[in-house]
């Protein structure tokens, strides 16, 4: 079927954090804004998952639930056909989300005071897990060359040799810079890191968001040593625009970093996952994929709108290619080097919600991130107002 994603579907009285207007007073100081801040999409989920979860809902029973071996399979299937990666059933873990992943990995592998090198400008959320659980963040900065980004890996060398340096977190795609990182990128740091016995946290939530001319490449398909020594983050929540099932499945090929992680979550009472989120999840991953090709065909043309309107009607703006995810990454810096009056700039004058750069750690300040995942009508009207205001 071909789907829809110009209609805007009406989010009010849904309970969105991205659209109601409590939640933007609170956040943004103002009701009046247009969102296109947080992650999520303004798109109807594909169709065979909405069917799913209608028929599943006329069941009228939602007790306790565990995941079939349907849903195994069909996430088996997926990573084997897009990614090319043979997923064993035995490696998942269930969690409610990445980011509460993050934080329960940080508890069982290291201990207060133990170091987590991250690689800024990246996600916060992983910042926040770090010092928020009395572990120390050591920065591992990007080197923006031109209009893309490029690890450092000099300095990550350094970094990892610090006996106290016990996990690296890698957001693969990188959110919010938008790369989709090389194999031989990856090998690079997958070598550091075994080197220096330092655990890589693979944060692989945008990894079906991969724009055309790029591919993704899961961290632990590189060799059997990268999946001994790392932990894989993944979820239908960005794909499939189901974030509020919150639904995530970590792969740990380590048999021993398994029990142990499972260890935390039975002492968590964390096993059981919503028993929508596995209905919606089975169907997104059996019958979801002409929606996805589609989406990508989609955003491709609406990067495209981005990338010529910016160029023309922008000057001093620059837009960061990006290769994955459904984000932007814009360059303000020639036009506003101060981030406050940026973002004040966008809020008061723009009446747009954003990401402000500066909340992703040192190399932000400057820069906007922009959720591209909606219908671009929206978009055309976000960009029309940051010209009248420049």
């Amino acid at each position: 079927m071909t789907y829809d994603f110009d209609t805007l579907t009406d989010r009010s009285n849904t309970n969105s954090i991205k659209w109601e207007p409590s939640v933007l007073k609170r956040m943004f100081g103002r009701e009046d804004l247009l969102p296109l801040w947080v992650a999520d999409m303004d798109f109807k989920c594909p169709q065979p998952v909405i069917e799913a979860l209608t028929e599943r809902a006329r069941h009228g029973i939602f007790g306790y639930s565990e995941p079939s071996e349907d849903y195994y399979e069909a996430i088996i299937d997926w990573n084997r056909r897009r990614n090319n990666w043979n997923i064993s059933k035995e490696w998942f873990v269930y969690t409610p989300g990445v980011v509460p992943a993050v934080n329960y990995l940080i508890h069982t592998f290291i201990r207060p005071g133990d170091k987590v090198i991250i690689q800024n400008p990246v996600y916060y959320p992983f910042a926040n897990s770090i010092r928020k659980n009395g572990r120390q963040l050591v920065d591992n900065p990007l080197v923006l060359e031109g209009s893309s980004y490029r690890m450092d890996f000099e300095d990550l060398e350094g970094k990892a040799k610090d006996p106290l340096a016990k996990i690296l977190i890698l957001c693969s795609p990188h959110n919010p810079v938008g790369r989709v990182w090389t194999r031989e990128e990856l090998t690079r740091l997958g070598e550091i890191c075994i080197e220096n016995d330092v655990l890589v946290i693979s944060d692989e939530i945008h990894s079906d968001l991969i724009l055309k001319g790029h591919t993704h490449t899961p961290f632990a398909v590189i060799s059997e040593d990268f999946a001994e020594n790392s932990v894989v983050c993944t979820a239908p929540s960005k794909t499939f625009n189901l974030a509020g099932l919150q639904l995530s499945n970590i792969f740990i090929p380590n048999i021993k970093l398994r029990r142990e992680f499972r260890q935390t979550m039975e002492r968590l009472s964390l096993t059981r996952p919503n028993t929508f989120a596995i209905t919606a999840a089975t169907a997104a991953y059996r019958e979801g994929e002409e929606w996805l090709e589609q989406l990508l065909e989609y955003l491709k043309g609406t990067v495209s709108w981005v990338r010529d309107f910016i160029e023309k009607e922008l000057p001093g703006v620059s837009l960061i290619e990006p290769e994955g995810t459904y984000l932007a990454w814009l360059d303000f810096r020639a036009l506003e080097p101060d981030p406050k009056a940026l973002e004040k700039l966008m809020l008061e004058k723009a009446k747009i919600a954003l990401d402000e750069g500066y909340i992703f750690g040192p190399g932000g300040e400057g820069f906007e991130r922009i959720n591209l995942a909606c219908p671009r009508s929206l978009v055309e009207k976000a960009f029309k107002a940051i010209r009248a205001v420049l």
